[in-house]
């Protein structure tokens, strides 16, 4: 039978050492399972080996009341993701994380470890099996056209050779009003015909700048 570690409404000192050490700990496994299967996380690990211990605190300084730490902490969620939406890996992370904090922060350290180590190794199989390297993975496309170019179509049948995908996420002027720049997110068909689908684009676009690369990930300043 799983029981908490802490008696209705008291802390010890020792319990709560013992609980902020298994969230810390709790948070390095989900960070190392994150890097094994997102080797270009970056920050995203760090946050994720402090999440569970933060949940912890929080937990118990509203005294284990699960309505208000919860809205808490999820305002807190909510903060991560406030300019740039985090990707599907990135949220699930981001709850698992805070799982494992809030059974930690009630004392369930034994469920905690159950839950870190079952989730991680659901999530390391499933990445061995190679389930994730079947979804599409987005590029982010930005071209420079002249401004007497019309940018409607101008690009569609190469999109339609080159992309499974391809939409137009905004356009902007650029060199004082005398050029646009297009912000496309696209999923390449071959990522090996990525040289000439580029050379295609420079020949469309008179040899203007053509960038092509990840979808750019929200930096995390402290």
């Amino acid at each position: 039978m799983l029981s908490s570690i802490f008696h209705a409404g008291t802390f010890a000192l020792q319990s709560v050492a013992m609980a902020l050490a298994a969230a810390l700990i709790f948070g390095l496994v989900i960070a190392w399972i994150f890097h094994r299967v997102d080797p270009a996380g970056g920050s995203f690990c760090m946050i994720l080996t402090v999440l569970p211990l933060l949940v912890a605190a929080v937990i118990m300084i509203v005294n284990g009341n699960l309505g208000t730490s919860v809205a808490v902490l999820g305002a807190f969620g909510l903060i991560r993701f406030r300019s740039a939406p985090g990707t599907a890996r990135e949220i699930l992370f981001l709850f698992y994380a805070m799982a494992v904090g809030l059974a930690a922060g009630m004392g369930f350290l034994t469920l905690g470890a159950i839950i870190t180590l079952a989730a991680g190794l659901l999530l390391l199989l499933l990445h061995a099996a190679g389930l994730d390297a079947l979804l599409p993975r987005e590029r982010e496309l930005r071209i420079t056209i002249a401004e007497d170019l019309s940018y409607d179509g101008l690009f569609d049948d190469l999109f339609t050779r080159y992309t499974t995908s391809a939409r137009l996420q905004r356009v902007k002027t650029t060199n004082m009003g005398t050029m646009y720049e297009l912000s496309y997110r696209v999923v390449l068909r071959d990522p090996a015909q990525a040289q000439s689908f580029l050379d295609d684009l420079r020949c469309r676009n008179g040899n203007l700048t053509v960038l092509l690369g990840l979808v750019q990930r929200e930096r995390n300043t402290l």
